[in-house]
């Protein structure tokens, strides 16, 4: 694709809007960071998301985040069947269906039993902080997939 045929990149067209998303999201890890989260466990909800939403951009830079927070590349390969896999602890495993709950929106009585159930391990402040953090991230894969944002190959 030429350049004269690329959208402009939905980041770059109001820095103002950029600069005030990305300002939330320092919120929301405040948040997170307060409710007693590890980096790493964010980061594996973060990846996750990006798995479910194809979003190429965010799944690099989240993986390498989550390899920097102390993730394995065996933990991260087993995300996609986090159900079936023996290595996540029940805080995870919640977080991890907070974060696919928000990401894939099933219908009602699926969503209200999933989030029931993370809440009952979780409790209200991480809950809600997982929630935040979920929303946050999906809010980002929409930007980057819209820009397509490209991805660079890693040496």
């Amino acid at each position: 694709m030429s350049n004269s045929d690329r959208l402009p990149f939905l980041d770059r067209s109001d820095p103002a809007v950029w600069k005030a998303m990305n300002a939330m999201a320092q919120q929301v890890s405040t948040v997170a960071e307060a409710a007693g989260f590890e980096r790493q466990t964010l980061e594996l909800m973060n990846v996750r998301i990006s798995q479910i939403n194809r979003c190429s951009f965010c799944l690099d830079m989240h993986t390498r985040m989550a390899e920097e927070a102390g993730a394995t590349s065996q933990r991260l390969a087993q995300l996609p069947s986090w159900r079936e896999s023996t290595l996540f602890d029940v805080v995870e495993c919640a977080v991890l269906e907070v974060a696919e709950v928000t990401t894939t929106l099933p219908d009602v009585d699926a969503r209200r039993a999933a989030l029931r159930s993370a809440h009952d391990v979780l409790g209200n402040e991480a809950f809600t902080a997982v929630e935040w953090a979920a929303v946050t991230m999906n809010a980002f894969n929409r930007v980057s997939i819209l820009s397509e944002h490209p991805v660079k190959p890693r040496r």
